[in-house]
């Protein structure tokens, strides 16, 4: 099994539309700003229990019937299996797959709803094989669908992806050798924490507006990480739901991780479960440039809505797992700040060389790719001292597990290596004098970071299978926790 491309999901999810035209419906929710279209897959509620029926009771499944099982609304046919192709609002995935709710509002009157968000980051591609699987499975066993449509935005930025190539990766040098991760306002999630609200991306605009419009009660982001284990971040916890992903994680022998650095400090209910802390708490900012309030996450807090965020690791190391107490963290981070500073100057000369060299003419490199990626090697260096301050701050925490500090030296390693290979990207095919250098860092610290967290490489089957295992918890506890109807 192998990452698929944008395209190959677009097929897939047609596919599988022109398989159930009764249940299943994929439409354009929007497009990148290369142009590509934003697809979203939504699979209808099922009349169940869940369904909330006019007044706030309890119905039966609202309007649907075993013969219409998408309610009032289907204008697909099969010589138009994606339906209108129109911006959210016309043949909406509301409409589409809200059981009681002809009037497509997603709202009190209707079924709940579930968005699931894969490939906000670019080189994180598993978000898509997950989403698709989710689609199938939940085709095969609708319980999860009693009284919830569920929508699948298959990839959220389609751009991006198309610049991070790497479908099945054999090596950590093999999957840096065409990476791409945009700088943090170019990311569909993180833009809205980072821009005013007239500078955002047509991405995070398609993604709000379908949060507007669909005010589900979870969304659940899908995301990856090179090197490390899983975890899982919460807007608001989830109760019961470390149990079923301790339970996944083990039975696939995947590393839980219990201090991952995205997470410094937060509360944490079970192993591998990070819940985001209150405004003005002293672990808010810990590590993060960005407000993680003003992204995304929390736009579904408009309609009481939870956001889980799902890591799963391409590559496992029992490192991240180690709850044991750290002898020394205030020190290993100075260790690991001073490591990151001296590799990050050593991109950072590389980049010099380059900007004396470029041509004044904008867009004077052959590839088109060498713009974006040259502004993800700047925002990557102008970040790394930020980084570096906070490790060696008054803040660094004077207890900490071994987990913790393993977490930190993967993420410092991750910086300045990822700088380096888009750096790489851009100047091997010119020529430059500095390739060659660039080059053999790139793939010495891949060996190395594979050498010291003792990498083992999670099929992409195995990485789908627990983050599908996952959002289904999630949304089964959440139904458990009485929050699955609450919108505002």
């Amino acid at each position: 099994m192998c990452y698929p491309t944008p395209q190959e999901l677009g097929l897939a999810a047609r596919a599988l539309a022109d398989e159930h035209p009764a249940e299943v419906r994929l439409r354009q929710a929007g497009t990148s700003r290369a142009g590509q279209p934003i697809w979203v897959l939504s699979v209808a509620a099922t009349a169940g229990p869940g369904t909330v029926g006019p007044g706030g009771t309890v119905g039966p499944g609202g309007t649907n019937s075993p013969a219409d099982p998408v309610g009032t609304v289907g204008t697909n046919s099969p010589a138009d299996p994606v339906g209108t192709n129109s911006p959210v609002g016309t043949d909406s995935p509301a409409r589409l797959a809200c059981a009681g709710d002809p009037g497509g509002t997603g709202g009190t009157g209707g079924a709940r709803n579930v968005l699931v968000v894969a490939g906000a980051h670019a080189n994180e591609p598993v978000g898509g094989a997950t989403a698709l699987a989710l689609a199938r499975r939940i085709l095969r066993e609708p319980a999860p669908r009693a009284g919830c449509g569920w929508h699948f935005l298959l990839c959220a930025d389609p751009d991006g992806a198309d610049l991070h190539r790497t479908p099945r990766p054999y090596s950590l040098l093999d999957y840096h050798r065409y990476f791409y991760r945009p700088p943090g306002p170019e990311q569909p999630e993180w833009a809205p924490s980072l821009l005013p609200a007239d500078r955002l991306p047509p991405e995070t605009l398609a993604l709000t507006a379908l949060i507007d419009e669909l005010r589900p009660v979870l969304q659940v982001s899908l995301h990856a990480t090179d090197l490390g284990g899983s975890w899982v971040q919460l807007t608001r916890d989830i109760p019961g739901l470390a149990e079923p992903f301790g339970k996944s994680a083990a039975e696939l022998r995947i590393p839980v991780e219990n201090g991952a650095s995205d997470a410094a400090g937060w509360p944490s209910p079970g192993p591998g479960i990070f819940v985001i802390p209150q405004p003005g708490s002293e672990a808010a900012g810990a590590f993060h440039p960005e407000d993680t309030r003003l992204s995304t996450w929390y736009h579904a807090h408009r309609y009481a809505g939870t956001t889980a965020i799902v890591e799963v690791p391409m590559w496992a190391s029992d490192l991240v797992d180690d709850p044991a107490p750290h002898p020394d963290p205030r020190g290993a981070l100075r260790m690991l700040a001073g490591r990151l500073t001296a590799d990050a100057a050593l991109v950072g000369a590389a980049r010099e060389r380059a900007r004396s060299r470029e041509r004044p003419v904008p867009g004077a490199y052959e590839d088109p790719a060498a713009a974006p990626l040259l502004r993800a090697v700047d925002w990557t260096l102008a970040l790394i001292p930020l980084i570096t301050a906070e490790w060696t701050g008054a803040g660094a925490p004077s207890e900490a597990t071994a987990a913790y500090i393993a977490s930190i030296d993967a993420f410092g390693r991750r910086l300045s290596l990822r700088a380096a290979a888009m750096l790489l990207r851009v100047l091997r095919p010119e020529g430059h004098p500095a390739a060659p250098v660039l080059d053999r860092l790139v793939t010495g610290w891949c060996e190395e970071f594979a050498a010291r967290f003792g990498a083992r490489w999670i099929p992409v089957a195995t990485q789908v299978e627990h983050q599908s295992r996952t959002v289904l918890a999630a949304y089964e506890k959440l139904v458990a926790a009485g929050r699955s109807t609450g919108r505002a």
